[in-house]
């Protein structure tokens, strides 16, 4: 390529010289070609463009348009990833409040294994109008929070950007449902449109950080007061990276960033993958109980994604042997969102939410814990029937963080860790964010919540459902084999009230005998 280009390169510039100027036409882009050509084999950091100089660049420009091009033009409606298109396009019909319907019939094949099934009931209910609240509030909790089926999960200012925030507390506030803040801190894009929150404290303390990273008492309490904070959650674990803490890119840490988390700006935020504040059991439920004392009562819990069962049973033993529970408990799946994660944590560490959500659902319930305590499910969330198969699990609401991303208008660009998402959801450049019309982008927050709900409500009353609490076990199916359907009530142990306490069965005893209160330990 080298031998070609310098050549002619030098031919069109001694033409342009020596016959006509129009002859410059041609030199400029081969004097161009050339020079790209020489550096491309004089560099060392890729081989394929010191074998194929020029043409190389080809192969990056295709990389570089794959994702792009799957996602348009090949992918299939059914098997995109994280979330295929039909997900995507119900969400965003929801959010326009036009009709989500799919004419001809399902495009899924019913009988591969791991499909699926709520079972419809031969008497169905007459749909509900209302949508139920879940009262979150235990025995130690003095001013409870009545809790919407569905929620906007935990994400953070400073992950997205202050006009997502505030199209989604703005969509929560006329919607009726609460917005968890995420760990970055307690913003003014949060509080300013008035929606319910729930404040999460992170591994960070962002928002009530002392100068050496610590957990600030004080201005905890002070900000826990708002009248806007309904609930106070402590994150343990995110589903999409368990065992690290988050990350927030230094191209997003700006000046108003770094005021709300009291960090350095233009700096790589990175919270510690462990809490200072416990690190036993025991310690965990005193501070939970703590954290309600500052709080003035309002509902406290935690976040996590399970790992251990062991490890949450001896949480279980010390919330027993403190006569102490958290008013509720947030259960992260492993195919949970985030903005920035090593792909070996989001592909491989942690539990799917279906099985930590039964686990955490039946050692409550074995613990004689469980009528104290409600769970929330979040982690890929974004459905009528994704919400009914949750509350069968054993939760009792759920949250939704990418749902709400493309009800504001997120388009699974996957750019997030970058700073430069085309549609300004996920980014702190202004110029980009600055396609996030709030008073528009709020109304589809509020619609897409509304309609799901009311899609969770019509599937349950397909089932012969008219409460949440009516949901069991058996009515969702699971295909094991090609000949062979299994109910969830067969497949998985259920526990009985305080079964735990009076003899564990086989396939949970080895684990509750060595469940520790005093130590965390597989």
């Amino acid at each position: 390529m080298v031998a070609v280009l310098v050549p002619l390169a030098v031919v069109a510039c001694a033409a342009t010289v020596l016959v006509s100027p129009w002859w410059s036409a041609a030199a400029a882009p081969l004097l161009l070609l050339a020079a790209t050509a020489v550096h491309d084999v004089l560099q060392r950091r890729h081989s394929v463009l010191r074998n194929y100089p020029v043409l190389g660049h080809l192969r990056f420009a295709l990389e570089k348009l794959r994702p792009e091009l799957q996602q348009y033009f090949i992918e299939r409606n059914f098997d995109g990833r994280p979330f295929d298109r039909d997900t995507r396009d119900i969400v965003y019909e929801r959010a326009k409040g036009t009709d989500a319907e799919e004419p001809f019939g399902t495009e899924l094949d019913l009988y591969r294994a791991g499909s699926e099934y709520l079972t419809p009931s031969m008497a169905p209910r007459p749909v509900g109008t209302t949508p139920p609240r879940i009262r979150i509030g235990g025995p130690d909790c003095t001013r409870p929070y009545d809790m919407a089926l569905l929620n906007v999960s935990a994400m953070s200012f400073g992950s997205l950007s202050a006009r997502a925030v505030l199209s989604l507390n703005t969509g929560a506030r006329l919607g009726g449902f609460a917005h968890d803040t995420g760990e970055g801190g307690l913003s003014e894009y949060h509080l300013r449109p008035g929606g319910d929150l729930v404040w999460e404290i992170g591994t960070g303390y962002f928002g009530c950080r002392t100068a050496d990273g610590g957990f600030d008492e004080r201005e905890f309490a002070r900000k826990a007061a708002h009248e806007h904070v309904k609930c106070v959650s402590l994150k343990i674990s995110q589903g999409a990276k368990p065992g690290i803490g988050g990350v927030l890119p230094a191209a997003k840490v700006n000046a108003e960033i770094a005021r709300v988390r009291g960090v350095p700006q233009g700096e790589t935020v990175i919270s510690p993958p462990f809490h200072r504040v416990y690190s036993t059991p025991r310690e965990l439920v005193r501070f939970l109980a703590r954290m309600r004392e500052l709080a003035d009562g309002k509902p406290v819990g935690f976040k996590l994604c399970l790992g251990s069962r062991r490890e949450f049973l001896a949480v279980c033993k010390a919330m027993l042997e403190e006569d102490s529970t958290p008013d509720f408990i947030v259960v992260d799946g492993a195919e949970g969102g985030t903005g920035a994660a090593p792909l070996e944590f989001v592909d491989n560490v942690g539990l799917p939410l279906g099985e930590g959500l039964m686990a955490v659902h039946n050692a409550l319930v074995g613990a004689g814990l469980r009528d104290r305590i409600r769970i929330g499910a979040s982690g890929k969330v974004a459905t009528g029937s994704d919400l009914v198969k949750r509350l069968l699990q054993g939760a009792d609401y759920t949250n939704a963080g990418r749902a709400m991303m493309f009800a504001v208008g997120c388009i699974q660009a996957q750019r997030c860790h970058t700073n430069t998402c085309p549609v300004g959801v996920a980014t702190q450049d202004e110029r980009r964010a600055r396609a996030v019309d709030v008073p528009d982008k709020s109304q589809r927050v509020r619609r897409y919540q509304e309609a799901t709900v009311k899609s969770a409500l019509q599937i349950m009353a397909s089932l012969g459902v008219d409460d949440p609490r009516g949901l069991r076990p058996h009515m969702l199916l699971q295909r094991v084999d090609p000949h062979t359907v299994r109910s969830y009530a067969e497949l998985h142990t259920w526990l009985t009230p305080g079964q735990l306490l009076a003899s564990a069965p086989a396939d949970w005893a080895s684990d509750w005998q060595a469940a520790d209160p005093d130590r965390f330990a597989h």
